[in-house]
């Protein structure tokens, strides 16, 4: 008898990703003067760490539509960073090298969030 083996949150590519990135946003974040990250930092620091946090309680949830309601706060949280990334270009904030960078790497988690969502909703009996 073949034994069912169950995904880990640490193998989720979309948690993986998100979780790197809230990181490397918070390790920049954190070398801004007082008056940015009091403004525009903590709110993109709770944008990007809400991505990974949401993918976390979603995968903790026992019921398909809770899963997806959480994943797609996530994906929310995910255009959310977009646009904190955006302004902190226009704002002078971040360099256009870290401004590509964090974009391209928010840009990336998209499709990886997709999958998840059409994962749980297709495979998922409740």
């Amino acid at each position: 008898m073949e034994e069912k083996k169950y995904l880990a949150l640490r193998n989720v590519d979309a948690y993986k990703k998100s979780l790197l990135l809230s990181n490397e946003i918070w390790a920049m974040l954190k070398h801004w003067d007082y008056f940015s990250r009091d403004t525009v930092g903590k709110q993109y620091a709770r944008a990007a760490d809400s991505i990974s946090a949401n993918i976390a309680e979603g995968f903790g949830r026992y019921h398909k539509k809770d899963k997806v309601l959480f994943y797609r706060y996530a994906y929310g949280s995910l255009h959310e960073s977009v646009d904190w990334t955006v302004k902190s270009r226009m704002r002078g904030l971040i360099d256009q090298e870290t401004y590509e960078r964090i974009l391209k790497s928010l840009q990336n988690l998209m499709p990886s969030l997709h999958h998840l969502i059409k994962f749980t909703n297709e495979k998922l009996q409740h």
